[in-house]
């Protein structure tokens, strides 16, 4: 079994795989001042819950945009688990070729999903990733990370809105009821979810000028299923697509 962590600066996902399926799938918070011991402890009541074998694990990758949580991590795993521990940089053999200015820049998160991409879809490709950032990260068909477009994230603008007006309230992001509100609640709800949608569709439309009418789209992320429904260019939603890419570097680095 293969344990992959995806450590976001929102959440934790963590993903059990058995072969090449994914058995077990769980989100927890990220809280960078989470001690080794702490982390451990989740992990072991996670799998406690479910009907997988602890001891069954034989590896433990980790893509992490959080330094903080990264020594805990390492430790936790070592401590836990006694196997060896892969964590994804833009110095693992990833199957790419990181066309960037300065590949040490690029998150390990943006490098997974491409691999993921790349490997499920194909290219070229398009992931737009709906996590606290917008990431939208391109890989040619010949396997070359080509770079991408960051956006702010649909909670960072959320808290911005409410941060900096006097009287409008806090909302959630779903699809409105109807186009035009007749409340502030209805007004901020369509402004946001239409906003993003078109941001959205509107950035890849500009990406597919440069990279022709082959290219694929895949949205991942926590938003990314409800963008998806009004989308005119994402015709893929893959959840655990992430996921998906840790298991396949582990399988190309585990020799």
């Amino acid at each position: 079994m293969l344990l992959a962590l995806d450590v976001g600066n929102t959440n934790v996902t963590i993903g059990a795989f058995e072969g090449e399926r994914l058995a077990g799938r769980w989100r927890l918070r990220t809280i960078r001042e989470q001690t080794a011991d702490e982390w451990g402890i989740l992990i072991r009541n996670l799998f406690a819950l479910s009907t997988l074998d602890l001891s069954a694990v034989q590896g433990v990758i980790i893509s992490s945009v959080v330094p903080a949580v990264d020594q805990p991590l390492e430790t936790m795993a070592g401590r836990y688990f006694h196997k060896r521990i892969v964590f994804v940089n833009s110095a693992t053999d990833l199957g790419l070729r990181i066309c960037y200015d300065n590949p040490r820049e690029v998150g390990a998160d943006r490098l997974v999903n491409s691999v993921a991409a790349l490997n499920k879809y194909g290219g070229p490709a398009v992931v737009v990733d709906l996590g606290t950032t917008i990431n939208f990260d391109i890989v040619s068909g010949h396997g070359d990370f080509l770079g991408g477009v960051i956006c702010p994230g649909i909670g960072m603008s959320i808290s911005g809105l409410v941060a900096q007006t006097a009287r409008l309230p806090m909302v959630d992001f779903r699809e409105p009821d109807k186009l035009i509100g007749s409340n502030t609640v209805g007004s901020i709800t369509s402004g946001l979810y239409y906003g993003f949608a078109g941001m959205i569709d509107g950035i890849l439309e500009r990406l597919a000028g440069e990279l022709g009418p082959s290219m694929k789209t895949v949205a991942t992320g926590g938003q990314a299923h409800m963008i998806a429904k009004s989308s005119k260019w994402v015709k893929t939603y893959d959840e655990d697509l992430t996921l998906d890419g840790l298991r396949f570097i582990w399988e190309r680095n585990r020799a």
